[in-house]
């Protein structure tokens, strides 16, 4: 059996203001094509389908579109939902969509009801396991203690391994969370996973442990926007977009799980088109207007990191002029923290009022007062010495 692991769709999402429905069509419709071309007999989604528990009229419309093309492929489908998705209304028409070959599983009571396909070696057992809230889950499992997404996903994964012990045969899980180890890999778009009480949480995010996807042939895993491999069986593929410049290095595309006879045969990396791609330029601007070299990114999402020591008039308006898709602009001579890593304090000791002018604007700006400059507050200050 061929399968297909992508995830955190994210449909409806925009980019600095900017919607990303056009491109994550193109994108779709790229791995429909795939999908065809590498004979794929099951697509999994591990969940953000949506970026929104409301999403537009277009977002559903780009979502139905996707999953019809998915559809014609002859693949299966089997989706889960993610911390940005509404379980209500992502499994809505969950019925009506399974006679199609389209499996949504939105709901922890879901967990132990998997999806089972049969290939030329028998059944393989597709487990989704959704987003899950502890505080939500306690009426449901009555275990204890249930505070973090480790408890959870280690409940679920307990279940799953029973229920898949007892049918025999291979089986792949969908999960959408955040597993330990793949720190390195996030970035600023994900939106955090959060313990709801006091639990092993470290710097605010939930983690759960490898281990606790240990005795299945192959974990699908979602909510990392770049691609990681925890263990050979145990994978994030990342978004099929960048939705951020902090992912702007990271590779687009999905794994191509193949299972044999005994499991995990192998696993394949498989790229996918970046419609508009994402770079940093850093410089002066008029460098950044000036160099030809930035030729080849007129049409790129552009990041600009200013290297004045002031800010400069009209400065993303004459960016836009070359770069027209310039999404964002920082000053990067004017981040210098104060003081740097001396304490101000030190740095203005026993200075002069002229002086201690002179030394906020070189640690503010990146430069110390010009001759105009130092002419006018000598003349206000009088080159007064300290109080």
């Amino acid at each position: 059996m061929r399968i297909w692991h992508t995830s955190d769709w994210h449909v409806g999402r925009t980019f600095h203001g900017h919607s990303t429905l056009e491109a994550l069509e193109a994108v779709l419709t790229e791995t429909a094509q795939k999908v065809t071309e590498l004979g794929v007999d099951v697509v999994v989604v591990a969940g953000d389908v949506y970026d929104s528990s409301t999403p537009s009229a277009e977002a559903i419309a780009v979502l139905n579109r996707a999953l019809l093309r998915l559809h014609a492929t002859g693949a299966r489908l089997v989706v889960t939902a993610g911390n940005h998705d509404s379980p209500t209304r992502l499994g809505a028409m969950s019925e009506f969509v399974a006679a199609a070959g389209v499996h949504v599983v939105t709901r922890p009571e879901q967990i132990e009801q998997p999806v089972t396909l049969d290939d030329a070696h028998g059944p393989v057992h597709f487990y989704g396991i959704p987003f899950l809230e502890p505080a939500r889950l306690r009426h449901v499992w009555s275990v204890d203690p249930m505070r973090s997404q480790a408890d959870a996903v280690g409940e679920a994964m307990r279940r799953v391994r029973a229920d898949a012990a007892e049918r025999g045969g291979r089986s792949v899980v969908l999960a959408h969370t955040f597993v330990a180890g793949a720190e390195g890999e996030s970035c600023e778009s994900e939106r955090a996973i959060v313990a709801s009480d006091a639990s092993p949480a470290v710097g605010g995010v939930d983690r759960v442990p490898v281990s606790a996807f240990d005795g299945v042939t192959y974990a699908a895993l979602g909510h990392i926007h770049g691609r990681a491999e925890l263990a050979p069986h145990l994978r994030y593929c990342g978004a099929p977009l960048h939705l951020s410049f902090s992912e702007e290095a990271k590779p687009r595309g999905a794994w191509l799980v193949d299972l044999d006879a005994t499991g995990l045969a192998e696993v394949t990396w498989v790229d996918l088109g970046v419609p508009r791609p994402l770079v940093t330029l850093t410089g002066t601007l008029e460098q950044l207007l000036a160099d030809p070299a930035h030729e080849a990114h007129a049409d790129a999402w552009v990041r600009a990191r200013l290297t004045d020591p002031q800010r400069q008039r009209d400065a993303m308006r004459r960016l836009q002029v070359r770069f027209p898709h310039c999404a964002q602009l920082e000053y990067v001579a004017l981040a210098t923290p104060l003081g740097g890593e001396r304490a101000y304090r030190e740095l203005v000791q026993g200075k002069s009022d002229l002086e201690v002018v002179d030394t906020f604007l070189g640690r503010v700006r990146g430069a110390g007062l010009t001759p105009d400059e130092h002419q006018i507050v000598g003349d206000v200050v009088g080159g007064r010495g300290p109080a």
